[in-house]
């Protein structure tokens, strides 16, 4: 029944991604399954998949699906694409560095086989090789393209005074492993050589100075970063404050139901917790490269004072210091290539924002704000400093506060640190102060954002946990938001799963596995001796008091007397042969015979001298 309904959810996910392709909108995979399991699980729409459904019902559901998917009015469904953007596109630095050298080891790998496999024995096999080191080390390096003469040059340069050409024979006969690990290592070591050689305006022109470039680009990268997530909760703070006018209000504020206020609050919410992660990665990025400029500034100092005016060097003593200097390098490339990812994700997530403008103008806001009190998250948190819960009010509830909780930044607070009592109530997010109380309860952590929230859910926590699922199955986007993935497992698409250890938009991973239990797997320990029957036991006691009194007698009769043990021995044939006839050769001299005087002479009569200068036999 299970594979039946994910063969039906799949055939609808299909239809629904042609019918959005057939109206102008090419959307993923991911998003329209995403959709389809988000309107199935909107009570509003009634879909019970437990049933089968008919033609009628699965045309209907796509048809629901077609135009949510291409209702770009809705805040709701552009939080959605940005989740599913966000999901399939970010990477944490390690992620986002593995893969990068994974595709640097991929364009290198040809390369890498021409030097590696091939065993040149001319002169010029030889020189063609030399060059293709030169070209791995420049790739390698990221220092100038192979196009670049001038940089070609100083690689020649910088490779022949660590690697002569003398050296390949000796390079030739390592074995393939070996090869491969002393090209990265010359890479390193000319990367070094060059950065030492810019540094003393010797070359390098073509080496961009990216200590100096990431110096500028980080703080601006923050600082916008810094203006995207003020301006995003700006207009949270005006929209939680124009929802909580309204519910208290309500016929003032009656226009506003009309309104997509939750779900435009939703989606910068969402915005400015994306914007958070790239913020932190920002911030660390910018502590990564302060290291990495003091400690190239002290590793290129103690270069200089090791080689000063040397003609020469151990390259013991010098080559490591090189290789340190191109692994710095190679940190500051790091961080320009995550500097352009963030710069790049941010500048994407702008677009999902903005249909804010659209629905609600600022001079539109500006008019609905009127004689309304905007609080910023600080500051109703400040507004409830003090207050805290009466732990004494209840006797069967686990409460901690953050001064006495031990490693309390790692507690993992549900709903992503929103009130836990606001989501299901009110239908709004509100930042949940710790330092009122957090509620401990079937060993997760719930804040709110006021002691009566507080004691109203600590009544029946599981009650208002049920609300806030409720909450969710009416706005899918609040499952990512408020991190609610366990409670949603089902709720995952199919198709383009990254990276499937992260997000609610992958789906779990599943595998055939079996195990097999040992019949016996203590040895055994039953006694064969052992009887029960005190018969039996008698008839053994009776034979043995019999064989006591029995005597072994032997004789010796005619047939045995004279038997002994014979042993013979005898020699193997050998091996023998003859010979019968042997070879034998002979030499006879090769007749040499001249004749003089057939050219004839001043006489009229030839005289004719005939020479033989034949060897006699014996002498041969």
């Amino acid at each position: 029944d299970g594979e039946l309904t994910q063969s039906v959810l799949k055939r609808i996910i299909r239809q629904v991604g042609l019918e959005c392709a057939a109206q102008g909108q090419s959307l993923s995979e991911t998003l329209v399954a995403f959709m389809v399991k988000a309107v199935v699980l909107d009570p509003r729409n009634d879909c019970n998949m437990d049933r089968t459904l008919t033609e009628n019902d699965m045309q209907d559901l796509i048809q629901l699906c077609v135009t949510r998917l291409l209702d770009t009015s809705n805040p709701s469904l552009s939080t959605i694409k940005m989740q599913v953007y966000f999901d399939m596109n970010y990477a944490n630095r390690d992620e986002l560095l593995s893969e990068q050298e994974r595709v640097l080891e991929g364009k290198l790998a040809p390369v890498v086989r021409s030097i590696t496999e091939s065993g040149p024995h001319v002169q010029e096999e030889m020189e063609n090789m030399y060059q293709k080191i030169v070209t791995y080390v420049l790739l390698r390096s990221g220092l100038g393209s192979p196009t670049d003469i001038e940089a070609v040059r100083e690689v020649t340069a910088a490779l022949q005074s660590v690697f002569p050409q003398t050296e390949m024979i000796t390079f030739i006969s390592l074995n393939k492993r070996d090869k491969e690990q002393q090209l990265k290592d010359l890479a390193m070591l000319v990367t070094g050589i060059r950065l030492y050689n810019k540094q003393c305006q010797r070359g390098g022109s073509c080496i961009d100075d990216l200590p100096g470039i990431l110096s500028e680009a980080i703080p601006l990268a923050t600082r916008t970063l810094d203006e995207h997530l003020n301006s995003c909760q700006l207009l949270a703070h005006r929209y939680t404050a124009l929802l909580e006018a309204m519910q208290e209000e309500p016929q003032r504020f009656s226009r506003l139901r009309f309104l997509k206020l939750k779900e435009a609050l939703f989606n910068v919410r969402q915005y400015e917790a994306f914007l958070c992660i790239l913020q932190s990665n920002a911030i660390t990025s910018a502590q990564e490269v302060e290291s990495l400029d003091v400690q190239f500034e002290a590793s290129m100092m103690v270069l200089k004072n090791t080689v000063q005016d040397r003609t020469s060097i151990e390259s013991g003593e010098v080559f490591p210091l090189f290789m340190e200097l191109s692994k710095l390098w190679t940190g500051f490339q790091d961080e320009m290539l995550l500097l352009s990812f963030l710069t790049n994700m941010a500048d994407n997530l702008q677009q999902f924002l903005e249909i804010q403008s659209e629905l609600f103008p600022e001079e539109m806001l500006a008019s609905l704000l009127e004689g309304v009190t905007v609080k910023s998250d600080a500051e109703r948190i400040k507004e409830t400093m003090g207050i805290r819960v009466n732990v004494s009010d209840f006797t069967n509830q686990e409460w901690l506060f953050p001064e006495t909780t031990d490693n309390f930044d790692q507690l993992l607070i549900q709903y992503h640190g929103f009130c836990a009592y606001s989501i299901g109530v009110k239908g709004i997010t509100l930042p949940g102060n710790p330092a009122i109380g957090i509620l401990k309860h079937k060993e997760k952590y719930y804040v709110f954002s006021s002691k009566e929230a507080a004691y109203i859910f600590a009544e029946d926590p599981d009650k208002f946990i049920q609300l806030n699922i409720e909450k969710a199955k009416k706005y899918a986007e609040l499952i990512q938001l408020l991190e609610l993935h366990h409670q949603f497992e089902y709720l995952v698409p199919h198709a383009q799963a990254r990276k499937a250890s992260r997000s609610s938009m992958k789906p779990p991973l599943k595998r055939e596995s079996g195990t097999q239990t040992d019949t016996h797997i203590l040895p055994p320990t039953i006694v064969r001796s052992y009887e029960w029957n005190e018969w039996e036991l008698r008839r053994k006691a009776i034979k043995l008091a019999n064989l006591r009194r029995m005597l072994t007698h032997s004789m010796q009769t005619d047939l045995s007397h004279m038997r002994r043990e014979n042993f013979t021995q005898v020699y193997l044939p050998k091996d023998a042969g003859t010979q019968t006839k042997r070879d034998n050769s002979s030499n006879v001299p090769k007749p040499q015979i001249f004749l003089q005087g057939l050219r004839g002479g001043s006489s009229p009569t030839t005289h004719m001298v005939a020479v033989d200068l034949t060897r006699p036999l014996d002498e041969t």
